[in-house]
């Protein structure tokens, strides 16, 4: 595997780590606050914290590059926030187990809509997506899947992830990273708010309450994670990044062993060993693979 491909790798493993961490961050918010107030206070935060970052660059912009950007801010941000409100609306009617799998779907959906734009996925990317895909059914799945409100509302956040990544392959290469992931963080921070104050009652008192959710979740899952998510899938096959995205699920389910003393079962063991195959397999430098 090419170094810089290691490193970008890295990256995507990184975030997939701190979201894994963070679902028990972002259910604990949820005990204090509506879902579109947690997530305006942690979109803003995430935001707050990359504004040094900003301040720093000296590099000089052209007018059309600041459009680019700009117009690359609202897409992502547009996404972002669709797929999380999608994903915490529909907690509140599903089971964590079915929630978690079918977020996951988003690693099949990818490549899909990858083809349509014109990605191409090798052999070896498509037998990791399925590998994947069976592993985290079994790492996830406790119940039968019975398709219900919550169920849809997950797929559709499912569906809206998907696209985040795509947007994302798209305007990385075309604009600066961590303005890019600034600007995303503001503008789903900005609609948030707006719909915190329409349909929720928002208080200070409540949002103090869960602080720490909010901390970890703005400052972690959305400054770091998703800036990393967006430096790491910078000339990354978007399949490829989303099939190291889901390692999440995994981290997730380890997080719970070793934080909360949960007991792995078989089944989840096989479904980590899986996924983690899948990840390997997807990467082996076939002939033709880019990076």
């Amino acid at each position: 595997m090419k170094t810089i491909q290691m490193k970008k790798s890295g990256l995507l493993f990184l975030t997939a780590l701190i979201w894994g961490v963070a679902f028990t961050a972002q259910s604990a918010g949820m005990e204090y606050v509506g879902p579109l107030t947690f997530s305006a206070c942690r979109f803003l935060l995430g935001g707050t914290v990359l504004l040094p970052f900003v301040a720093k660059s000296k590099k000089e912009e052209t007018k059309q590059q600041r459009k680019t950007l700009l117009l690359g801010g609202i897409c992502c941000g547009g996404a972002l926030c669709t797929a999380s409100l999608f994903q915490q609306y529909g907690m509140l009617y599903t089971t964590v187990g079915k929630a978690g799998f079918i977020t996951a779907l988003y690693i099949v959906i990818v490549p899909l809509l990858g083809m349509f734009a014109g990605k191409r996925v090798l052999p070896n990317v498509w037998a990791g997506v399925v590998l994947a895909a069976v592993g985290i059914y079994f790492l996830c799945m406790t119940e039968g899947l019975y398709p219900g409100r919550g169920d849809l509302l997950v797929f559709i956040c499912a569906m809206c992830f998907s696209v985040h990544i795509l947007v994302i392959d798209y305007f990385v290469s075309r604009a600066d990273g961590v303005k890019l992931a600034c600007l995303q963080f503001f503008f789903s921070g900005i609609v948030c708010t707006a719909g915190a104050f329409l349909l929720e009652q928002p208080l200070w008192s409540d949002i103090a309450a869960c602080a720490v959710p909010i901390l970890y979740s703005g400052v972690l899952s959305c400054g770091v994670a998703y800036t990393f998510q967006i430096l790491g899938q910078k000339d990354m096959n978007p399949a490829i990044a989303s099939l190291i995205l889901s390692l999440e699920s995994v981290v997730c389910v380890l997080a719970g062993w070793i934080l909360l003393g949960e007991v792995l079962t078989p089944r989840q063991i096989l479904g980590c060993v899986l996924v983690f195959s899948a990840v390997v397999l997807a990467q082996i430098p076939f002939a033709g693979n880019r990076a």
